[in-house]
């Protein structure tokens, strides 16, 4: 009988703690709801797609993020997150590094466009 009890006690504890957000870290904000939308639409999914999907969706993208940072600080100089431990913990997944090595060539070429741009603006 005591068995019952608490069986139904923890089942309310988890209806109310849960509110579909991570229990323990409380309600937060949603940080990424926008973007993932409109990634969700540009991937076939509805123009306004339910809200518990956009919410599982980014719950994964900051758990890959939580770890992969987690595992950057890792390696490499301890407790700091470097370009080149992100390139290390991709480098197997060949998709991923391609795209990591795309994004990075891009950045350059706009820094140097931006430098160009500056000296040709202010320079002269």
């Amino acid at each position: 009988m005591a068995d019952e009890e608490d069986e139904t006690g923890f089942d309310e504890e988890v209806e109310d703690g849960s509110s579909g957000v991570d229990v323990g870290h409380g309600k937060r904000k949603r940080l990424f709801s926008k973007e993932l939308r409109c990634m969700m639409y540009g991937f076939g999914d509805d123009q306004n797609p339910y809200t518990e999907s956009v919410d599982i969706l980014e719950d994964l993208v900051i758990e890959f993020i939580t770890e992969m940072t987690h595992k950057a600080m890792s390696i490499g100089r301890q407790g700091r997150v470097q370009v080149e431990d992100i390139v290390f913990l991709i480098r197997k997944d060949p998709r991923k590094f391609a795209r990591v090595k795309d994004l990075l060539t891009m950045n350059e070429e706009l820094k140097r466009a931006r430098k160009a741009f500056d000296e040709a603006n202010y320079g002269s």
